[in-house]
């Protein structure tokens, strides 16, 4: 049996060089934002749902991304109505948000 039954993994990588990463796509607000909103929702913790900051997940040029297991889906998102989205639909009712899909 699992840990979590959720664990979601943000890029929140940083290039040196100036190369385009998640991180120019505000991807630590959005990252605390979800950690903040799962924890309000008391959806956090073992049995449940795990949010976690990553590193580099070689995928650049689609950011910003984050990764959701055991299911293994990739998701491109905008801003907080996308993570809402994926939260309600993803990760409480386990439908995959197909128009946020990477």
């Amino acid at each position: 049996m699992a840990h979590f039954k959720h664990h979601v993994f943000f890029c929140l990588n940083q290039r040196e060089n100036g190369e385009q990463c998640c991180s120019d796509f505000n991807a630590d607000t959005i990252y605390t934002y979800m950690k903040k909103k799962i924890k309000g929702l008391d959806l956090n913790g073992p049995g449940k749902i795990r949010v976690n900051r990553g590193g580099c997940f070689d995928r650049c040029h689609e950011g910003p991304l984050l990764v959701i297991y055991p299911e293994a889906v990739w998701y491109r998102y905008i801003d907080e109505s996308d993570i809402d989205e994926i939260i309600e639909k993803h990760l409480i009712n386990g439908e995959v948000v197909e128009r946020l899909v990477a």
